[in-house]
């Protein structure tokens, strides 16, 4: 899908007595705005972030920390996550948070055979959340393997894309903005950002009419 360039700079402002859930991006949050200056590609028009379709997606030596099929903790680079595979990466502001758990998620659960059909090797859930509560929200939700869910427990994937978010003065620190890709052999080839709290381009259904 064709992307286009933009630029554009907005401020960051929210309303002290906002509901958890939306300062995370979890609902519309209509007084959460973001200021920046970056220049990004997406098909999300009011976004802004450093990365752009086409480029290398960088953070490679990164690590992101998850459960295996044993319960055992592991760690897996961002390179070895995507090097010589088709990886469907998605970001969501916090695990057990109402649009990220009824919406975002179950609907890459539902549709990952969708995604194996279409070559797809790996979908991954990526929040700034620790593995811990990564596999306890993967249990509820009933991920069933089908998502790894991946732990960026101090946001260094996130500050890598640019798409870090800081509500640190509402107590809930560094998250990530909302947002999917599909990346190639370590190529960003569709890149999906929303703005605010919004949910409208980066569910499932958008990246397989992508694919």
């Amino acid at each position: 899908m064709a992307c286009q360039r933009h630029t554009l700079a907005l401020r960051v402002s929210s309303s002290l007595h906002a509901k958890r859930s939306s300062l995370m991006g979890c609902t519309t949050v209509s007084p959460l705005q973001i200021q920046s200056s970056r220049t990004f590609a997406s098909r999300s028009p009011g976004v802004v972030q450093a990365l752009s379709t086409g480029d290398k997606l960088p953070g490679g030596d990164i690590k992101l920390a998850y459960f295996d099929s044993e319960s055992n903790m592991q760690e897996i680079s961002v390179e070895q996550l995507t090097k010589g595979k088709k990886v469907i990466i998605f970001a969501v502001p916090g695990a057990f948070t109402p649009t990220c758990s009824t919406k975002h998620l179950p609907g890459f659960v539902e549709k990952a055979d969708e995604f194996k059909g279409k070559g797809v090797d790996t979908i991954a859930c990526i929040s700034v959340n620790d593995a811990f509560v990564m596999e306890a929200w993967a249990k509820q939700v009933g991920t069933d393997g089908k998502v790894m869910m991946l732990a960026d427990g101090s946001a260094n994937f996130a500050k890598a894309l640019g798409v870090e978010l800081d509500l640190t003065d509402k107590g809930l620190g560094i998250r990530s903005r909302r947002y999917s890709m599909i990346v190639d052999d370590g190529v960003v080839k569709d890149l999906n950002v929303e703005e605010g709290g919004a949910f409208t381009v980066s569910s499932a259904d958008e990246l397989l009419s992508a694919l």
